[in-house]
């Protein structure tokens, strides 16, 4: 059976027209089945739609995932609409997961049926968190904390990946620098807010004037309004920028540099970004998220000691996924979405 003639109920992007499909049938032509936002087209999110898919079965060093939340990210979106990294629709997205082991394959020897698990699928290959289940490496997860729920869990990973791979392992941040971090309420930010406090470092983040209180509950040192301020007029120099915008704001951020700082670009940026790093003597870079068993069990250790909490500003049952989707894209939310499937 494939997604070209399988049933399908569009994924409501509005209040009003979302309805539950009814449940799928457990096997289809004698294969097991299971609902998935899935795409055949690139474009808005009107294109997802709830469809019966077969259900992935672990191959060797795999497990299969019967997924309780999987958190929605910017990537998403983006992927929904372009092709970036990966081939053309149809496709299933998602790389957050937060769930529970239903099946092991060959060789898995850390997790048994029944096992909470959370974490990022390999990215940008390994999507498809945004269904019933799914399957992906046994070293992708690890153990869900008893005290974090499923949909915090969906929550993490990626953007905790994200902003631990670069502050902790690229920048190498360390006790009494001075970090910049752009779009500081948002998914990475929020997070990369806590983690940079929690090495020690003094933290400023950018964010629109009323999202400056959450900032400072999370313990940023300093917030500047983006819309009223610009952050390049402070006499302010810091060691380390984490820039989520790229573009222009990239190239204005490295004029903020200390000479030997770092910028750490979650997107591309230019070759004018290059020459001015070049010129002022400091290392540019963009990072691409990695899945890694090592970073998530740190993030999990920080989540148990109370160091680290993620912010949900809003969950959404899979059959309003495109709901999520067009929310997300408006850039107005503070920390994460979640889409709910159990």
């Amino acid at each position: 059976m494939t997604s070209t003639d399988t049933p399908e109920t569009i994924a409501s992007p509005t209040p009003a027209t979302a309805t539950k499909p009814s449940p799928p049938a457990a096997v289809v032509n004698g294969a097991p089945v299971m609902l998935a936002l899935h795409q055949k087209a690139l474009g808005s999110p009107e294109v997802l739609r709830l469809t019966e898919l077969p259900r992935p079965v672990p191959g060797p060093g795999e497990i299969l995932v019967a997924v309780h939340a999987a958190g929605l990210n910017p990537t998403d979106f983006k992927h929904r609409a372009l092709s970036i990294f990966l081939p053309p629709p149809p496709l299933t997205l998602g790389w957050d997961v937060s769930g529970t082991v239903a099946a092991t394959g060959f060789g898995v020897t850390l997790f048994k049926p029944g096992d909470e698990v959370f974490g990022m699928l390999p990215y940008p290959y390994g999507h498809g968190s945004h269904a019933e289940y799914v399957t992906g490496p046994t070293r992708a997860f690890v153990r869900k904390p008893a005290g974090l729920d499923h949909v915090q869990a969906a929550a993490l990973p990626l953007a905790a990946l994200t902003a631990w791979q670069a502050l902790a392992e690229t920048a190498g941040l360390t006790a009494g620098q001075r970090v910049l971090i752009h779009a500081a309420a948002g998914g990475v930010g929020h997070l990369a807010v806590q983690l940079a406090k929690e090495r020690g470092a003094h933290v400023t983040g950018t964010a629109t004037a009323p999202k400056h209180d959450f900032l400072r509950e999370l313990g940023a040192d300093a917030c500047v309004d983006y819309r009223s301020e610009d952050f390049t007029d402070a006499e302010e120099r810091y060691d380390v920028v984490l820039d989520t915008l790229g573009g222009e704001n990239a190239t204005r951020s490295v004029s903020v540099l200390r000479p030997g700082g770092v910028l750490v670009s979650l997107l591309p940026f230019g070759q004018d970004t290059v020459a001015a790093a070049e010129k002022a003597q400091v290392r540019a870079v963009t990072l691409l998220v990695e899945h890694d068993r090592a970073g998530m069990r740190a993030i999990s250790d920080l989540v148990q000691r109370g160091r680290l909490r993620v912010h949900v500003s809003d969950t959404f049952p899979l059959t309003e996924g495109a709901r999520a989707h067009a929310l997300a894209e408006t850039g107005r939310t503070m920390g994460k979405l979640v889409l709910t499937v159990r």
